[in-house]
This record gives structure tokens, sequence and C-alpha cells, in this order.
């Protein structure tokens, strides 16, 4: 395969807050389905409600003052893979990607200090409400192009 196959590694992300609403989604590459907004909505309700559901199943000791579990940080498809990362405030975001893909948990975690950094310290924005932020856009899309670069090499 060439590099341009491996450049395409990402398809779809998510940002979902603590109640489990959608804040945020992009496509980000072009082998994503197409997919109506209120598919995107119920996509984020059902990944969040699973991640609930692992959370309860966790067989690690969730009483206060242990760690509890992280929930679901990877999940395998035939052809597709999704990340997730979650922060300790409840946010969650997750992505898919082809199977190959390189630097995702990293990826991921880098998009939690954007997240940080452009969307909770403007002053204008409400928390758990959608992101609509020129400077959150432009970084995330800095971010996404290098996850690419790096992957094609």
């Amino acid at each position: 395969e060439g590099s341009e196959d491996f450049a395409m590694v990402l398809h779809l992300l998510f940002v979902v807050n603590k109640a489990g609403g959608l804040i945020y989604h992009k496509v980000l590459g072009p082998l994503a389905p197409t997919l109506s907004q209120n598919d995107y909505l119920h996509l984020a309700s059902t990944f969040h409600g699973l991640q609930l559901l692992v959370n309860e199943l966790s067989p690690v000791n969730t009483r206060p003052g242990n760690a509890a579990s992280s929930g679901i940080r990877l999940l395998k498809a035939n052809n597709f893979v999704l990340h997730a990362f979650h922060a300790l405030t409840g946010l969650q975001i997750f992505v898919t990607a082809e199977p190959h893909a390189k630097g995702i948990p990293e990826f991921l975690r880098e998009i939690y200090v954007i997240y940080s950094d452009f969307v909770m310290k403007n002053p204008f924005y409400e928390v758990d409400m959608p992101i609509k932020s020129v400077l959150w856009d432009h970084h995330l899309g800095r971010l996404v192009e290098k996850l690419k670069a790096d992957n094609a090499r």
C-alpha cells in the first residue's frame, strides 16, 4: 500500500460530556461512514451507556478511595478500531481509526490538552455545551494533520 493509504488513518472524532451528551463531533477522513446528526447523537449516547455498564461490571474494587475501572479504552473490529480517553471530569473523547493506526492514545491525550487550553479556558464557553471555538478547531486540525503525517512514515 502507498503512503496515501496510511495517511487516511482517522475516521470520526466524538467528544461526550459527563452526562453522555455529544458536545463535538468531526469527520476526520474520507473513509468515515456518512451519518445524520441524529446518528452522531445516538452513537455518543450509546458509547456513554456502554461505558457506564463496563464500570458497573468491572471486577475492580470501586469503593471510595480505590481506583475504579477506566472503562473502554480500545474496541477492535475487523476493519476499524475505536480508541477512547476518559478524563477525571467525566469527559470522554473517542475516535475511530484504521486498525494499523499508530499513536492514537497519545493523540487523544493531546486533544484533551487542546480542550483544556482552548475550550475550558474560554470565558464564553458554558460547560457541557456544544464546542464552537475557532482556536479549538484550528489546533485540532493541526493535531490531526500531525498524526496523519506521522502515520504516513
